[in-house]
């Protein structure tokens, strides 16, 4: 059985990849809140901005975490496809969920399958990119630790939902964010503690991209994307403040008028 060790660099993976998740999650709350003060074409883009960025958060979250990940007596290698998938199915689970709750009039009913569709599609996207680890050795799971995973994966997701639909505050928003932050990141290792290796040593060259080449470059474009977007969205108005604003310009003409 190889050692395994999931934080190889230090603190720096583990700690990076909590602020990869804060960040998505607050972004995609931010813009939830946005999507729900909207209507028609407005609505769509804002719930869109909002499942890309939970998508590539917990994404980004997961994979950072991947780069500390080692174990004893072989190499490591990623499938592409496979990792790329993964991203995919991130993104789609969490759009759906955004979407049930954005547009349904039965909010209770769309949280609790929003919920479970995108707690389930979150433990798809952990387990699709193991699946996508190449080592030499057989990897091997924990049932009861894989279940728990799944399940805080579920209960986190639906926090976050909910949070969406009744956290309006910035301040709110932050400690939702930290909160859900540490929820994903539980997620994960847990996952992650559920795996064993039994190694088989060997010299043959193994199929795949290395972190470095592969996980660390698309980890470092996601980043970018997500501050970017927190950047446009922190810029962009509230339906509060256009209408503050028109309201303002109204006055303005009446009184020149």
């Amino acid at each position: 059985m190889g050692h395994l060790d999931h934080a190889a660099l230090g603190w720096l993976t583990p700690v990076l990849s909590y602020a990869m998740a804060c960040t998505g999650a607050a972004l995609g709350l931010r813009c939830t809140v946005r999507a729900l003060g909207a209507t028609g074409r407005s609505r769509r883009n804002w719930l869109v901005t909002a499942a890309s960025a939970i998508g590539t958060g917990i994404w980004t979250m997961h994979f950072v975490a991947m780069l500390g990940f080692s174990v004893s007596g072989t190499d490591i290698r990623y499938d592409v496809p496979l990792t790329i998938l993964s991203l995919l199915v991130a993104m789609l689970v969490v759009c759906a969920g955004v979407f049930a709750v954005g547009y349904s009039r039965d909010r209770t009913r769309a949280l609790f399958l929003g919920g479970l569709t995108t707690g389930l599609g979150v433990a798809s996207m952990h387990y699709l990119g193991m699946a996508a680890v190449r080592l030499h050795g057989d990897v091997t799971y924990d049932p009861l630790l894989v279940g728990l995973s799944v399940l805080i994966a579920v209960v986190a997701a639906t926090a976050a939902l909910w949070a969406a639909l009744n956290i309006k505050s910035p301040v709110a928003v932050t400690i939702a964010s930290l909160i859900m932050g540490a929820a994903v990141s539980s997620m994960h290792y847990t996952g992650m503690f559920a795996v064993g290796v039994d190694v088989t040593p060997s010299d043959e060259v193994l199929p795949g991209a290395t972190a470095m080449q592969f996980i660390f470059p698309l980890a470092v474009g996601l980043g970018s994307y997500l501050f970017l977007t927190s950047a446009f969205v922190a810029l962009s108005p509230t339906s509060g403040e256009r209408e503050a604003s028109a309201s303002a310009q109204r006055s303005a003409e009446s009184a020149v008028g």
